[in-house]
């Protein structure tokens, strides 16, 4: 908004229009330009100064928040209105459309270019004064969008100072460039001559910003990919993968190295994998965990840092997803003297964010809570932690071993892999311990055989197992734009079979919105297969039977299927019949 106007100017029209439309009400719409008389200029936003009044629409009974207010003053001005998503705007692209003061100037952002016409995305919906001259100079059609002039601001500090910083490491480098790198044997016999300084304060600034973004952005994974020329910087959000960035080769070599450095790994090593981990903040102040791990590839090294945020583990197991009959389940398994309790699924299913919640109610004054770990994902004052380390000869096996001498109450077992883990496990909880630990296979009953094929024997599985549960990770539909639609009988009796559930009149699809950024779905949620050890399963363990037969036994005692799980959620409206397809395990015949 222009400096010159008062703040009455601005307000006033957006106000009397809300009021107009019945959005708001007019004792509030009186007071708003009451006060803003009162206040000749100000250095906060107007949209800001609106929404500070905390007011309620009417018709939606939704708040009126900043963006709302950006998408009403779009529709006034007749504009077109865009959230922007930073990780679907080509950076390197648009940045080049025009300089960063001029951009600041006008308090416009480039968000799309291609050979015609250039998209701007304004805060100031009325302002054309610059619009002529930028299609004289670019010899392209300009078209306006509208967006929340806060997300301008701070997407042109941080799409400007990215690009700009990038652009210098690469000015630096181009002195002593090195032809294309063909593959990773050349790329070792090179070494770092070619590489940019991993301090060079441009790195930083690259890495500082790449790290902040992925927080802003709900990533759980940073994925780091080197190609021939240009490498892929893609989050993972909402378990889906997305591209957000391209940087030249080289420059991704120095923000590696970087990388490496922050998480306290040899910078040196470029021919073997390595991991380590980094701890810093986010741009709340809220301290943030990664897990780096490296390894060679073709045209360099591939980081990956995946990223445990605190919040995760919750207090209320509810906030895990679990029903309150999964929850009864749960708390009789794991309230125990002894046994062994396992969490099974593929990878990135939930199972560490499961076993730490449960962990850190477990772990009162009086208990000693004990883990062995590779790696430690994320560290709490409640427990006592150890990380494997296989160079100076500690696994899992002999952490167990050693743990089992500090007088612990219960063991957490980071994961099952061997059978000399699995036996120390079984004497843990033979000893008088409880022992929670994980195990990859696509459902509970599969865990039994998993056990029986590492060579534990069949009497001593009997006597520890007091549980398995298996979970999955479903994506939610976004609250603010899922829609009903008549529900696929083909498709639903797939998901259910073998078992009759009574289908649904309608079920709910993704749409894409604002809120969710055009992607139709916000948030995870697990589903759970919770399966105790009773008489009747440890008869069938003894006979060695097959998972199908100890699944249909587990059912008719009253398990909920991981099928049936998804299928619940499914009908309660909170995802779709597309996800929750994706999810579902083999079925027993």
């Amino acid at each position: 908004m222009n400096k010159s106007q008062s703040l009455t100017t601005i307000i006033a029209p957006i106000v009397k229009s809300l009021f107009s439309k019945g959005i708001i009400e007019k004792v509030d719409a009186s007071r708003i330009l009451r006060n803003a008389k009162l206040t000749s200029t100000t250095s906060v936003h107007p949209y800001v100064t609106l929404s500070d009044y905390k007011l309620n629409n009417k018709l939606t009974n939704k708040p009126v928040s900043i963006e709302y207010i950006a998408q009403f003053v779009a529709e006034m001005n007749e504009i077109d209105y865009l959230k922007v998503d930073p990780t679907k705007v080509n950076v390197n692209k648009v940045t080049g459309a025009v300089s960063q003061a001029y951009a600041t100037k006008h308090k416009i952002l480039p968000v799309a270019i291609d050979a015609e016409a250039v998209t701007f995305a304004v805060a100031d919906p009325k302002d054309t004064s610059w619009v002529e001259e930028l299609q004289r100079i670019l010899k392209l059609n300009v078209i306006r969008v509208h967006s929340n002039p806060l997300d301008i601001q701070r997407l042109l500090f941080e799409f400007y100072g990215v690009n700009k910083s990038v652009k210098q490491a690469q000015k630096q480098h181009k002195n002593r460039k090195i032809d294309s790198i063909l593959n990773l044997e050349q790329l070792v016999k090179l070494g770092s001559k070619g590489d940019l300084s991993a301090d060079d304060q441009h790195i930083v600034n690259i890495v500082d910003w790449l790290l902040q973004f992925a927080f802003d952005q709900r990533a759980s994974d940073i994925h780091l990919e080197p190609k021939r020329n240009e490498s892929i910087v893609r989050f993972r959000i909402d378990g889906r993968l997305h591209n957000v960035y391209v940087l030249p080769t080289m420059v991704m070599s120095a923000v590696v190295s970087r990388i490496k450095i922050l998480s306290r790994i040899d910078v040196a090593e470029k021919r073997k994998p390595q991991d380590g981990r980094i701890k810093t903040l986010s741009s709340e102040a809220k301290e943030v965990e990664l897990r780096v791990s490296t390894m060679p590839t073709t045209f360099g090294e591939k980081c990956v840092m995946r990223i445990f945020d605190p919040d995760a583990v919750v207090e209320k197991y509810e906030d895990l997803g679990f029903s309150k009959d999964e929850i009864k389940q749960w708390l009789q398994m794991i309230n125990r003297p002894n046994g062994i309790v396992l969490v099974t699924g593929p990878t990135g299913s939930g199972k560490t964010t499961t076993l730490y919640s449960t962990l850190r109610q477990l772990a009162t004054e009086d208990v000693n809570v004990s883990s062995v770990e590779d790696p430690i994902e994320m560290v709490f004052p409640e427990l006592n932690q150890m990380q494997v380390n296989p160079k100076i000869g500690l696994e899992f096996s002999s952490g167990i071993r050693t743990l089992m001498r500090q007088d612990p109450d219960i063991i957490m077992v980071g994961e099952i892999r061997d059978l000399e883990t699995a036996k120390m496990a079984v004497q843990a909880s033979l000893t008088g311990h409880l022992v929670l630990s994980t195990l990859h296979t696509n459902d509970a009953p599969s865990a039994i055989n998993r056990l029986l094929d590492l060579g534990v024997p069949d009497y001593l599985l009997r006597s520890t197992l007091a549980g398995v549960i298996a979970q999955r990770l479903v994506r939610l539909l976004c609250p603010h734009c899922k829609e009903a639609s008549p529900v696929d009988a083909e498709a639903w009796e797939s998901l259910v079979h073998p078992w009759k559930i009574d289908m649904p009149d309608n079920l709910y699809h993704k749409v894409g919105c604002l809120e969710c950024r055009n992607t139709g779905y916000h948030g995870r949620t697990g589903v759970y297969e919770i399966m105790p050890i009773n008489s009747g399963l440890r008869k069938l363990i003894k006979e060695k039977m097959p998972a199908e037969t100890i699944a249909k036994e587990s059912y008719n005692l009253g398990m909920q299927p991981l099928r049936l799980s998804i299928a619940a959620l499914l009908k309660s409206g909170r995802t779709s019949l597309e996800e929750a397809i994706k999810l579902v395990p083999p079925e027993y015949d």
